[in-house]
């Protein structure tokens, strides 16, 4: 009796996210807290260029195209972005990104202030913002890791996919009500403001420069790197999982057209719709106390990668409020869970002088992909309607998430107690 007393008391701790990374490491709880305030202004620009572009334009392509200004730049300079941050202090790269980041947020602020109303204009910006942000974010992931012991990694992840979702639930809606209130500029404004805490975090780091060898940056770290990855089903399946489920199923470049043929059109419905996804971000993450406890980590990223392409086809047939935003929601909380796995198995499976490459290579997929996917969303939905490429896009990361599970055994049945974290990736 007092055995299922306690099980019943405890397991609500079990099932809620580990926060003791926030209590044993002083540092990562300053860097987790103005991250994730900075990252709310960062969501509150992307809103901003999204909705400035289709007033402009009416025009579900010339939305997308924000997403190619994005995927370009990251995929084609990501990685050897990656290169530098294996090679210098990553903790001073990553403040000199950011405060050149703050600079392009205030450029996009000066034209909304002059309101110039240059589609090329908010292109270039966001180009710009791309190659900064493809040398800021790989050096970045690698922080978690030296911060944090082995065994707390997941919680870890945990901790910072929730701010992530936190910081994309709340700021399309804030973008949306700001939007209403005091027009675009004034999410710019507040997006320049928000890199003070960003910054704070960052100052109050220890030195973080690689361990081991010093990769020379250029292409021969580039190339080092992919073979590090194709050596290893576990780094090979876990990057190509998140690049199919990015690059097919991306649909947020769909949300503008779909939000004005049924939903009224208005920013703050648009505000829901893109933050539906994060705010099942934020329960997914909240509750992944019992992901620490998968043996099966490759097996599991996959089934929540398909179950977030099963919602993505409900979105597209739905026509209803708060079915599209619910089933976003759920959606949101299986991409959370896949993006844990992801992590965990990437920072196990790579030892330190080869993780801002890893990192790069992931940011590559993570970002560009889902950049280059509503690219794909919005061109899918010009040639046809945007349900039906949300409807297409769902069906194809299914069949994606079938083949690798076919094709690389060993990442389906990989378990990150067993990987090689100093000198080598498991193989499979």
């Amino acid at each position: 009796m007092f055995a299922d007393t306690l099980a019943l008391v405890t397991m609500p701790r079990r099932l809620l996210v580990d926060a003791a990374p926030l209590r044993q490491s002083p540092a990562f709880r300053r860097y987790w807290i103005g991250s994730g305030l900075s990252a709310i202004g960062t969501q509150m620009t992307m809103f901003a260029i999204t909705y400035q572009v289709f007033t402009m334009t009416n025009s579900s392509f010339a939305v997308g195209a924000v997403g190619l200004c994005s995927a370009v730049p990251a995929i084609g300079f990501g990685m050897l972005a990656g290169t530098i941050g294996d090679a210098v202090d990553r903790r001073r790269l990553v403040l000199i990104t950011s405060l050149a980041l703050a600079g392009v947020s205030a450029l996009f602020a000066v034209q909304a202030f002059l309101d110039l109303r240059q589609l090329w204009l908010l292109y270039v910006l966001t180009v710009v913002e791309s190659l900064i942000v493809s040398v800021n974010v790989p050096a970045r992931r690698t922080f978690t890791p030296r911060l944090l012991p082995t065994e707390l990694l997941p919680a870890g992840a945990a901790l910072n996919m929730m701010t992530m979702h936190l910081s994309n639930t709340l700021g399309p809606l804030l973008a949306g009500a700001v939007a209403a209130v005091g027009g675009l500029k004034a999410c710019y404004v507040i997006d320049v403001l928000s890199f003070g805490a960003a910054l704070y975090g960052v100052f109050r780091l220890p030195p973080m420069p690689p361990e081991g060898t010093l990769a020379k940056p250029g292409m021969t770290a580039v190339v080092q790197a992919v073979g590090f990855i194709r050596g290893s089903q576990v780094l090979t399946g876990a990057v190509l999982a998140d690049l199919f489920a990015m690059t097919l199923g991306a649909p947020f470049a769909l949300f503008p057209a779909i939000n004005a043929a049924f939903f009224g059109g208005g920013p703050q419905t648009l505000g829901l719709l893109n933050a539906a996804p994060a705010i099942g971000g934020v329960l997914g993450s909240a509750l992944s106390g019992p992901v620490g406890h998968v043996s099966r980590q490759g097996r599991a990223m996959l089934l929540a990668g398909a179950c977030w392409a099963i919602t993505l086809i409900g979105f597209g047939l739905s026509t209803t409020l708060w079915l599209s935003v619910a089933l976003l929601v759920v959606g949101g909380a299986c991409d959370v869970i896949s993006v844990v796995f992801r992590t965990t198995i990437l920072q196990v499976a790579t030892p330190d002088r080869y993780r801002s490459r890893i990192g790069a290579a992931e940011y590559v997929v993570g970002y560009g992909g889902a950049q280059l996917g509503n690219f794909r969303a919005g061109t899918v939905a010009s040639l046809t309607t945007p349900g039906l490429s949300a409807v297409i896009g769902g069906l194809s990361t299914i069949a994606g998430a079938v083949a690798l599970w076919r094709w690389l055994p060993g990442f389906a049945a990989f378990r990150a107690e067993i990987a090689f974290p100093d000198d080598q990736a498991t193989t499979g």
